[in-house]
């Protein structure tokens, strides 16, 4: 009996890696052609970018069957992971117009580190002292990114940062709503129509006509943003984020990689230290993991 839960453990540990690993592919072609759609507003990318997402996901429910129904029991925590990750989204795209899709993918990517700090209340764990000395670290990575200089260059850095915190915080709820056996198809889909009703007014009040390359653009943006909602919603429902999380950054070399061959985004030397700073600590502290 012991053998065979481990290697069920097993099995599904390896299921979350090639989630994470997905869904990393998956984000950073979302941030690539939410860059290439152009000037268009941020909550216009929003839109499109989720409203693909809901679309996609709806024909996967009709495909499964089943209906659509959600526990009672569900109702908040489906409600606080759709509001903190649809503000997050919204820093996140924000940001990559800013400062550059490396950059701004690597202050997401902060998010296991707040998912660490928001599980001691929501999930009642308890951290070691090795994850609070590697939640430090990363922030000093952060600082790097940021480069806090006391001017307007840096509020687009801090926004890209409440993002990675939006996106750590909707994680612990996606990892509570896993746990009580909700599907991911249902998490997706309420995250997604509930950030378009967010961003449709928004539309509604100042709408941007869009040419055909960018109409292209944030297609494909929302089908990428699927792919990737779709791995990390079921790589959290397979294994806990500390397990996992650290796969999560090749996201960021993925990004870098695109932004380099084809937007001219070299990273610069302030940013690659932030980088190795926070990839770092996350690699170490993974592979420290349960000793």
């Amino acid at each position: 009996m012991i053998q065979g839960k481990n290697q069920s453990d097993k099995s599904s540990y390896a299921r979350g890696i090639m989630y994470v690993l997905a869904a990393a592919f998956g984000f950073s072609l979302m941030t690539f052609f939410v860059r290439l759609a152009g000037d268009l507003p941020t909550m216009q990318k929003a839109f499109f970018r989720n409203a693909v997402a809901a679309v996609i996901t709806i024909g996967l429910l009709i495909r499964e069957g089943k209906p659509l129904r959600i526990e009672r029991s569900n109702w908040g925590d489906i409600a606080w992971r759709c509001i903190f990750g649809t503000s997050g989204l919204i820093c996140n795209f924000y940001a990559i117009d800013q400062i550059g899709i490396a950059d701004a993918n690597m202050l997401n990517k902060l998010s296991p580190f707040f998912a660490i700090l928001l599980s001691i209340p929501l999930l009642k764990e308890k951290p070691t002292a090795r994850d609070i000395v590697a939640t430090v670290i990363a922030f000093i990575g952060a600082l790097f990114i940021i480069r806090p200089a006391g001017n307007l260059a840096l509020a687009p850095a801090l926004i890209g940062l409440y993002g990675g915190f939006g996106a750590g915080t909707a994680y612990v709820f996606v990892r509570r709503l896993g746990a009580k056996g909700e599907r991911t198809p249902v998490i997706v889909l309420c995250f997604s129509v509930f950030s378009c009703l967010v961003t449709a007014p928004f539309i509604i009040a100042d709408p941007h006509p869009m040419s055909a390359w960018q109409w292209t653009c944030l297609i494909l943006a929302g089908v990428f943003a699927a792919m990737g909602q779709f791995g990390i919603t079921s790589a959290y429902k397979c294994a806990p984020a500390r397990d996992i999380s650290v796969f999560d950054y090749t996201q960021v070399i993925f990004a870098a990689m695109w932004g380099i061959l084809f937007l001219g985004e070299v990273p610069s030397v302030m940013s690659i230290i932030g980088y190795v700073i926070i990839i770092g600590t996350a690699v170490v502290r993974w592979a420290l993991r349960g000793k």
